[in-house]
């Protein structure tokens, strides 16, 4: 029996030597990620390269770059502007988180673990309001809480008063707006982890007789501690680079942010470049210290898990007579978040000019706005230019995160540095990355300023992490098995990543596609400055529109945009829920 034993192991050798090696050796092995590591670089790397050295040259009196200077930095330190920007920015993406947080946390609590009635509603307040333009959508509540907009025009009524309740342009105004505009994508976040979690904890709570706000508040919340702290973090780096909200209502109100700074920096003529790059690396240094405690909150996730095993059924929580008041919760959360706003795009893409709502205004009521959207060979061409870079940019990031998270996941030699370059670009606010991409265009002996090729590069940038992170999480989910019976039996690498990864990632690879052409579709920050005459977006566009006056013929083109968008919108989240499934039913 010992020489069989002895003999089998030997036999066994061979084996797993060659199901170590059927990547290759030597050079070989490390070829793959040595190759992506450098399309990678020369994607990310000259952006961050230029800001710096724009930020240390002085221009000279041609308007080259002239020797090495720090009078940038000075310049910019010694400004008390910088410190009262940098405050109004901390403010208003702390206070924006919170009302995110609140609305999309409560809410997605009340769908995913209750029996309240109305859930469907609360899906279908994200994904109309995930497809909304971000112009548009601010717009609408300029109208809705403006001087002459129906809710200070109620209160004159009531009030006798010839003031206002509620001033727009101002902190508070730029708070509550940006606030409602992440709150959907919150409760979409957060329903995931409200979805999975176990119901034990809760229901023993309830047997021990504690209230539902108090079960609520100790258990289901505690349970959710990270995932609450890491998407609040998240909301609020991403409030902090917000570009919509400051340039549309803190600008009139004269309320500075630090993206509006960097904007006002570039569009004065001439352009201060070397102030707007130091005010670009100033950013980016506060943007990459908050990225490192959101990935330390990332990997300490773990302790707080509630699911021990393939067993668990998460059931909803029952509220008795009190489901009433959490339909209650998902009805004013539909008519603040999404019926309002959309009332007042509709009200005024059917006007001839912006005017107060009331019934007045009804003998008014015209197609003339629709007309020339769908007739206006202007706005076809929009459509166009907007759903190619949106496409080019999600097909070429997922195309390169791909083959990183593979090479990641699977731990190639060289498989951790690509990672890591992935996820540089988070620390570009969009206009930074708009003004370092300005910068290069304007220096690049191509063509690339003003086209539609500098934008889609940008988008690419921009938004290889988020490609990555879908791409990583589903290479987790095919084991490696697979490739090593491949591997052995003759394949090459290129027909193992062709014929065995990417059939088993599709649906993560749809659901990256997506998610990256719906933001690409309504990115402004990066878009107003790289954007030519005839390489406008639909943001842009829109952006021109309500800035000159039109805010009607703006309403009517955001309307119909928006339902190209949502139909994009709900197949995302079709597509995620439906690979959610697959991963809790394996």
């Amino acid at each position: 029996m010992k020489q069989v034993a002895v003999v089998g192991a030997a036999g066994m050798r061979p084996r797993r030597r060659a199901q170590s090696s059927w990547r290759g050796s030597g050079l070989t092995i490390w070829l793959p990620a040595g190759i992506m590591t450098m399309v990678l670089a020369i994607l990310v790397l000259p952006p961050i390269g230029v800001l710096l050295q724009t930020s240390l040259t002085e221009v000279n009196e041609t308007g080259g770059a002239g020797s090495f200077t720090l009078a940038h930095y000075a310049a910019l330190l010694a400004d008390p502007k910088l410190y009262s920007s940098a405050w109004n920015s901390v403010i208003f993406a702390a206070m924006a988180t919170g009302v995110s947080l609140f609305f999309g946390g409560a809410l997605a609590w009340i769908v995913e673990r209750t029996n309240a009635p109305l859930r469907p509603l609360a899906y279908v307040t994200a994904f109309v309001s995930l497809g909304t333009p971000y112009v548009i959508y601010v717009s609408a509540w300029l109208f809705l809480l403006g001087r002459a907009g129906p809710i200070n025009d109620l209160y004159r009524q009531f009030s006798g008063s010839s003031g206002i309740i509620f001033n727009v342009y101002s902190m508070a105004g730029m708070v509550l707006v940006e606030g409602f505009l992440w709150s959907p994508l919150v409760f979409l976040l957060l329903s995931a982890a409200f979805r999975r979690a176990n119901a034990d904890m809760e229901e023993a709570a309830r047997m021990c007789g504690a209230s539902v706000f108090r079960t609520f508040w100790h258990i289901s919340l505690r349970l959710a501690q990270p995932a609450i702290i890491g998407i609040g973090l998240f909301v609020f780096i991403r409030n902090l680079e917000s570009f919509d909200v400051p340039v549309l209502i803190g600008t009139p109100g004269r309320v500075n942010l630090l993206t509006t700074d960097i904007y006002l920096s570039i569009t004065q003529i001439p352009p201060l470049l070397g102030h707007a790059s130091a005010f670009s690396v100033v950013l980016i240094a506060v943007v990459a210290v908050l990225l490192y405690f959101y990935g330390r909150i990332s990997r300490n996730a773990d302790r707080y898990a509630s699911i021990t095993g393939k067993g668990y059924r998460p059931r909803p929580f029952d509220l008795g007579r009190a489901r009433w008041l959490g339909g209650a919760v998902i009805l004013l959360n539909f008519v603040v978040i999404l019926a309002l706003p959309l009332l007042a795009v509709l009200w005024n893409s059917f006007m001839p000019f912006v005017r107060p709502m009331n019934l007045a205004g009804l003998r008014l009521l015209t197609m003339e706005n629709y007309l020339a959207v769908l007739y206006e060979t202007s706005y076809v061409q929009l459509a166009v230019n907007t759903i190619f870079v949106s496409a080019l940019a999600a097909t070429l990031a997922i195309f390169l995160t791909v083959i990183a998270g593979w090479l990641a996941v699977r731990r190639w030699p060289g498989g951790a540095t690509l990672d890591q370059i992935t996820s540089i670009p988070l620390v570009f606010p969009g206009i930074v990355l708009g003004v370092a991409m300005m910068e290069i265009a304007l220096w690049s002996p191509l063509p690339l300023y003003g086209t539609l090729w500098l934008i889609s590069i940008a988008f690419v940038i921009r938004y290889m992490p988020y490609g990555m992170r879908y791409a990583y999480s589903g290479v987790l989910q095919i084991h490696r098995e697979l490739e090593e019976a491949a591997g052995v039996a003759g394949a090459s690498q290129l027909a193992i990543l062709r014929r065995i990864v990417a059939p088993l990632l599709s649906p993560a690879i749809i659901a990256g596609w997506l998610f990256i052409f719906l933001l690409g579709a309504r990115e402004l920050s990066i878009a107003v400055l790289l954007a030519g005459p005839e390489s406008q977006t639909m943001a842009v566009a829109m952006f021109d529109q309500w800035s000159n006056g039109q805010g009607a013929e703006a309403s009517a083109l955001g309307a119909a945009w928006t339902v190209l968008m949502t139909i994009c919108a709900c197949s995302l989240y079709f597509v995620v829920r439906r690979q959610s499934d697959m991963v809790a039913g394996s």
